[in-house]
């Protein structure tokens, strides 16, 4: 009697996941991987891990949409990632962290920087000792530092860099015993203004070669972390033409003074691109690279595909 009770539940349950649910299209989502190169414009999926190595389905704290913008950085023995998480309760990105012993594999943590709107980027990184973030937020019209008051997981907010205009995706770094900041400007993104400052907090000018790039979604967007290797600068730029994130490049920045600045594209056409399926298969639009050694080196990046999904059917 119990086995052809259950067959009867399993029946009826069948009736009703047919009568109630059904497939919808695939979407499309943001995630997070992981590639290894032998230079900073040369990158490819490692054979020892199986990418993407976070996605929406790892979040545990907040119901996540995708994840997306990873940056990361070593501290001692241990990698740090943070990334954006769509929230799809609050419909805002916020700010979460994960870690890992060998930067190939990872473990969500949990949010760690949340505000009234919506954030995005999280540019992290060490100056004396202590850890800072510049996480997108446009909508705040400002450029935004915040300092960890415990690394990783309390920021605290320090002071406005810049206010007044939708700064996207800002990018600093230090050079030359100067501070320099790209931030992309206009609400198509196809505009990239220079700033310079001789200390993080400011005050911070900006370049008499603005704008860097006018009029070009192709290349004006920042899409990681400006790379000062040596005496080299690269800066990546995210493709955001015809469509949103479809792509990387890179340039090498060859004169950069208060009054002067010139850069050539690298030679590789696309430094990250949409691999046509997969995790990745629609596109992709932020790279953070480090050295770790002679022709080695390690990059989260992410990368939109299609995944599917059930949705209910009301009859």
């Amino acid at each position: 009697m119990a086995v052809i009770a259950l067959i009867i539940c399993m029946l009826v349950g069948l009736i009703i996941f047919q009568k109630t649910t059904h497939f919808v299209k695939r979407i499309d989502r943001w995630a997070i991987g992981i590639y290894a190169g032998d230079s900073p414009y040369n990158f490819r999926p490692p054979k020892n891990i199986r990418n993407p190595v976070l996605t929406a389905m790892d979040v545990t704290d907040v119901r996540a949409k995708f994840i997306a913008d990873p940056f990361m950085i070593r501290d001692e023995s241990r990698w740090y990632m943070f990334f954006e998480v769509m929230n799809q309760i609050s419909k805002k990105g916020e700010i979460g962290y994960a870690i890992s012993d060998d930067g190939m594999r990872w473990d969500y943590r949990q949010i760690v920087l949340r505000e009234p709107f919506h954030l995005s980027y999280p540019y992290v990184f060490k100056w004396e000792n202590d850890f800072y973030m510049i996480p997108e937020s446009s909508l705040k019209k400002s450029i935004r530092l915040y300092k960890a008051a415990r690394f990783p997981d309390k920021w605290e907010f320090a002071q406005d860099l810049l206010t007044g205009s939708d700064f996207n995706d800002s990018s600093v770094f230090y050079y030359s015993n100067t501070w320099w900041l790209f931030t992309c400007i206009s609400t198509n993104c196809d505009l990239l203004k220079l700033f310079y400052a001789g200390d993080l907090k400011g005050p911070w000018f900006e370049h008499p070669s603005n704008p860097i790039v006018a009029q070009d979604a192709h290349i004006a967007r920042p899409g990681g972390r400006v790379l000062v290797w040596g005496n080299r600068i690269i800066r990546y730029a995210q493709d955001d033409y015809p469509d949103y994130g479809n792509s990387v490049h890179a340039f090498e920045i060859t004169k950069l003074t208060p009054t002067d600045y010139q850069e050539i594209k690298c030679p590789v056409n696309s430094i990250l691109k949409a691999s046509g399926r997969g995790w990745n298969k629609n596109g992709m639009h932020n790279i953070d690279p480090h050295f770790l050694a002679e022709d080695k080196w390690v990059a989260c990046v992410d990368g939109i595909g299609e995944y599917l999904t059930f949705a209910i059917k009301k009859e």
